[in-house]
């Protein structure tokens, strides 16, 4: 079971996250010089993205050092509204000393999603050098209401794909194409992090953590590190099925 953190409310949480970021940060960048991280889309990430533009931890991180990476992007262009880019955009990285070189966008505003996976694919591997298992020092992820994470949904293609790094991945639920790393990929990273928020999350989240192995109806539960760490960060209102909470 990896490790579980239960806090008080979203804001506690946030801080918590930041200050993970932060000492991942630090730490890559003490032992290499640089900290690739994979940011996560949808609302429950902002809280942390804008604690980590303001003091103190905007003076306290080597930003100049961080490579920005998504690890999904629904095909939209970035300047959309449910761009997973312009979030992190107008939360955090319009308020730090970055330059474009170090944010690494996925195109979803190209009209074919899957050359816009393999193009992103290309990306990482041109900042990660040769090697044939990119290794993210950080990957933040959330969970949805149906069990998925990233644009890995219940039933979808992508969640059988092992060799790819990226793909396009169709979503019949929304009739739409998503971008989306794949579960291969996350899975080699050093450190991953879940935030888990609000009691729509409270079913899925028990059933991915204490359920029956069902990958393909919960596909989060694809998310078993082999070697790095694996964090879940969760709000009582997401935690209020967990068995934990609930025994004397």
């Amino acid at each position: 079971m990896p490790p579980i953190q239960i806090f008080l409310d979203p804001q506690s949480l946030a801080h918590a996250a930041a200050a993970l970021f932060q000492e991942k940060a630090a730490n890559a960048i003490a032992q290499r010089g640089v900290f690739t991280v994979a940011l996560a889309g949808g609302s429950t990430p902002r809280m942390t993205y804008s604690l980590l533009a303001a003091e103190p931890y905007r003076s306290h991180i080597e930003w100049a050092k961080i490579h920005f990476f998504w690890g999904d992007e629904r095909c939209v262009p970035p300047d959309h509204p449910d761009s997973n880019y312009r979030m992190a955009l107008d939360a955090l990285l319009s308020h730090i000393p970055v330059v474009p070189g170090q944010v690494h966008r996925m195109q979803g505003e190209n009209p074919d999603a899957a050359r816009a996976a393999a193009a992103y694919e290309i990306e990482i591997r041109a900042v990660f050098g040769a090697v044939d298992l990119p290794k993210f020092d950080l990957v933040l992820l959330g969970l949805g209401p149906d069990g998925h994470t990233l644009s890995l949904f219940p039933g979808t293609a992508a969640l059988g794909e092992h060799k790819a790094l990226v793909v396009a991945n169709w979503v019949e639920k929304f009739k739409t194409w998503r971008i989306t790393m794949t579960a291969r990929l996350v899975n080699h990273a050093a450190c991953i992090l879940f935030q888990v928020e609000g009691e729509d999350k409270a079913s899925p989240l028990r059933e991915v953590l204490y359920g029956a192995h069902e990958p393909g109806k919960y596909p989060a539960q694809l998310t078993r590190p082999a070697k790095g760490e694996c964090y879940w960060f969760i709000d009582q209102r997401a935690a209020a099925l967990l068995p934990a909470l609930n025994e004397p």
